[in-house]
């Protein structure tokens, strides 16, 4: 009775606490933006429901050679990297307060060819997220009846059914999807607070402790090496996230939360406190703000316990978090009905990562269409401001993926979160860029050596996770990188590529309804990435020269995108098109059948 009790209290609670969406913020824009709760469980629900596997995935790279008893060195890796991208991105929603994450930052800093490659490796990404996700959620699900030995095609079919609910819940708005998600993110913390009581109460009892089991293979001191790197890299599985908000503020209301005007009116004298935490970056920063510590504290609770206990991934036919759930759960009264209830979240929240994949996805993709490295017919969205095709789309992609790794999350994970460390790495070397141009002194030096040393962890972090899952598959995401990048600069200099003013102003402005400053810049973007595809274009041209091939170019050259600065000058909300007044100022053209329309004199009153 007193677990059926706590878990209705939970879970009474978490509804009540949920973001609901009032009628005059529905259409913010047309987009649909949301505030601070609802951008926490949108933004944050993938890096949340990281510790269901990526401690996991941590030991399970060390217990079966003996090396679990190092698996602290790991942890302290994650906590650092964890706190210098967060703080990178924290500081980029200064600059980059616009949307679009490291995709702008590059574009602006870095030019058009790495902003391409930043923007192929996100999607890559964030459709992998979705794979993965989901696929531990099929675990956690088969966990609770020791069933992960069943056939793969039911692996398949559960996994398929998760992503298309969260394809469902995608489409129907942003306003539902956060509710229903914030609610699962406040059981699972006040569910994990409960778990971690009855842990604590084993751990004065001596009991569950399991039996030790000799390892599997003793190793070199090279090879142990080896196997911290993989550790590290498994843990690191998860700060998409970053980039997510980052490139997902565009969905986010430009105003003060609530604590900032509390703090604002109260406590004057903490003003450059709630000055950072304002508007629109400000709520992003507050999402990314648990990114610093969230997942190092989150990492050496679960090892802690791990270690002490004896259990990892597999142990008695269970997940890692699945028998600390038992374990904890056991203590409390009724705690049958907790474990199964935390487990059955489980496979709700990592369904439910997806969701920021999707959000992502939809910020990525009416960008690429713009600047013409996907299809026009791809953007539409709806009136709830939710880009449909592109979500569908990926839900449809994540199926197939689903199909060729024969449901197995094991044979997914070597792609997933690999790419996202190249994109972090640009926005290191974009901040860099940007401090370096900004600041004079102190501040100049400190900023980019800070800047330059997120970037280097990046890149090394990028090169590890390629080393740490080579055996599983790591060396195929080189090739389905180089792929990708290749395609994605066929499309942009094949016809379809080809954007004038006037498509890039009705992408932009009609189709994608996006105004103001975010409008500006990526018209600036479209118009950055036209002139590098005519550089293309003419290089192509000329090397086809050397053998005797003369070819005329078909289009003309592109119109000059200018400084960014200039671009954004004076940018605000009520900020005309960049593309109006040129737009304005060409000729009409004239229909080119029966010529023009003839005028008729108004009738006699």
């Amino acid at each position: 009775m007193f677990s059926v009790i706590l878990l209705a209290v939970i879970i009474f609670l978490s509804y009540r606490a949920a973001p609901r969406e009032k009628q005059e913020h529905a259409h913010v824009h047309g987009a649909g933006q949301v505030g601070l709760l609802a951008a926490l469980a949108l933004f944050g629900v993938d890096y949340f429901t990281s510790f269901f596997y990526a401690t996991g995935e941590l030991t399970a790279a060390l217990h079966p050679y003996g090396l679990q008893k190092y698996a602290y060195i790991p942890v302290v890796v994650i906590a650092i990297a964890n706190i210098v991208f967060g703080a990178l991105y924290m500081y980029s929603l200064g600059v980059f307060n616009e949307g679009g994450g490291s995709f702008t930052a590059s574009m602006r800093y870095l030019g058009p060819s790495l902003s391409l490659i930043v923007a192929v490796v996100l999607i890559q990404d964030y459709i992998f997220t979705i794979v993965v996700s989901t696929l531990n959620g099929v675990d956690q699900l088969l966990s609770l009846r020791n069933a992960a030995g069943i056939p793969w095609i039911w692996h398949f079919l559960i996994g398929m059914l998760l992503v298309n609910v969260t394809w469902y819940l995608t489409i129907r708005g942003r306003g539902e999807s956060a509710q229903i998600v914030f609610t699962m993110l406040g059981i699972f913390a006040l569910l994990t607070i409960a778990m971690a009581v009855g842990l604590f109460i084993a751990k004065s009892k001596l009991a569950f402790i399991e039996p030790f089991v000799a390892p599997e293979e003793t190793v070199s001191i090279g090879q142990a090496l080896y196997h911290l790197l993989t550790a590290s890299m498994k843990g690191l599985v998860a700060l998409s996230g970053l980039e997510a908000m980052s490139n997902g503020i565009q969905f986010v209301m430009d105003e003060d939360p609530a604590f900032v005007k509390w703090g604002k009116k109260h406590i004057p004298a903490l003003n450059r406190l709630w000055q950072f935490y304002a508007g629109k970056s400000g709520i992003g920063r507050f999402v990314q703000t648990s990114f610093l510590f969230y997942g190092g504290l989150t990492t050496l609770f679960l090892t802690y316990f791990s270690l002490h206990f004896n259990v990892f991934d597999g142990t008695n036919g269970r997940s890692l978090v699945g028998n600390l759930a038992f374990i904890g759960f056991s203590q409390l009264q009724g705690g049958t009905i907790l474990f199964w209830a935390y487990q059955i979240l489980a496979v709700a929240l990592l369904a439910a990562a997806s969701m920021t994949a999707y959000q992502d996805l939809q910020a990525m993709t009416w960008r690429n269409v713009a600047i013409g490295e996907i299809p026009e017919v791809v953007v539409y969205r709806n009136p709830k401001g939710t880009f449909t095709r592109p979500v569908t789309a990926a839900a449809i992609t994540a199926i197939i993926i689903q199909f060729l790794v024969h449901g197995k999350t094991s044979l997914a994970i070597p792609y997933y979160g690999v790419g996202v460390f190249m994109p972090i790495m640009a926005m290191g070397l974009a901040i860099r860029q940007h401090i370096l141009k900004t600041y004079t002194g102190r501040k100049r030096t400190w900023g980019a050596f800070g800047a330059s040393l997120a970037a280097l962890l990046a890149g090394l972090v990028f090169i590890g996770q390629i080393v740490g899952k080579w055996e599983e598959g790591g060396w195929v995401v080189l090739i389905t990188l180089t792929a990708l990048v290749l395609i994605a600069h066929a499309v942009l200099i094949s016809p379809y590529g080809h954007r004038d003013p006037g498509a890039i102003y009705r992408i932009i402005r009609e189709k994608s309804r996006v105004y103001g400053p975010m409008g500006n810049i990526v018209e600036w973007q479209s118009l950055r990435t036209q002139e590098y595809r005519y550089r293309i274009l003419v290089g192509i041209a000329r090397f086809a020269e050397i053998f005797g091939v003369r070819r005329p170019m078909r289009f003309e050259p592109p119109v000059p995108a200018g400084e960014y600065d200039a671009a954004m000058h004076h940018a605000s909300d009520d900020t005309p098109s960049l593309l109006e007044e040129y737009l304005d100022s060409q000729p009409k053209s004239e229909p080119k059948l029966g010529g023009p329309p003839k005028e008729t004199d108004k009738e006699d009153e």
